[in-house]
């Protein structure tokens, strides 16, 4: 017994619809696949690289601001030592100069009262004089 040849020719339109399926549908099905299979690892690689840019960016922005907020707190620093030297130096020089001025009035105030004291002697002899005159019963 020989096969029915319909099997054949249901076998051979089979296999006929195998390969046209295979070229016009799954190929292209599969390009399409693999292309977007390769977008989307493309994309992933992109964001993992700007992730990667991103945070090192971000550790160069926090490396930078800490360096700048030691030399702005080391300019503070410096800056209040020169206003405490400066302050320390005004303080000296006007204590020099109110001791130069007390100095100063201690010496007018000694010349003023020894003339003070001459011109009283001075007077107090005079006063005398004149009482001894009187009493003596000279009038001048």
């Amino acid at each position: 017994m020989l096969p029915d040849l319909s099997v054949l020719w249901v076998i051979a339109f089979v296999l006929l619809l195998t390969v046209i399926l295979q070229q016009l549908f799954f190929k292209p099905l599969l390009r399409v696949m693999h292309a977007r299979e390769d977008a989307v690892q493309s994309a992933r690689s992109l964001a993992e690289r700007s992730a990667a840019e991103a945070r090192r960016a971000s550790e160069e922005f926090d490396a930078k601001t800490t360096v700048a907020r030691a030399e702005f707190y080391r300019e503070l620093d410096d800056m209040r030592k020169q206003g405490q030297e400066e302050r320390a130096a005004m303080v000296g020089a006007a204590r020099s100069q109110a001791e130069r001025e007390l100095e100063q009035a201690r010496l007018t105030l000694a010349t003023d009262a020894a003339q003070a004291r001459t011109q009283l002697e001075q007077d107090a002899r005079q006063l005398g004089q004149q009482l001894a005159d009187r009493l003596a019963g000279r009038t001048r």
